[in-house]
């Protein structure tokens, strides 16, 4: 997959180096704003007994 990702990408290998970084970043971005938070409603946190 990586292989298939890097062969598609255009141009030398520094752009193809920071188009894969602002992809990631993009990823990251999506999970942290928009998966997380809707998955967030759908799993109930279980009450800790640590240090009680």
């Amino acid at each position: 997959m990586y292989g298939a990702l890097w062969r598609i990408l255009p141009g030398p290998v520094w752009v193809r180096v920071l188009l894969l970084l602002i992809l990631a970043a993009a990823v990251l971005y999506g999970l942290f704003w928009h998966v997380f938070p809707w998955a967030a409603q759908f799993i109930t946190p279980t009450e800790s007994t640590i240090g009680g």
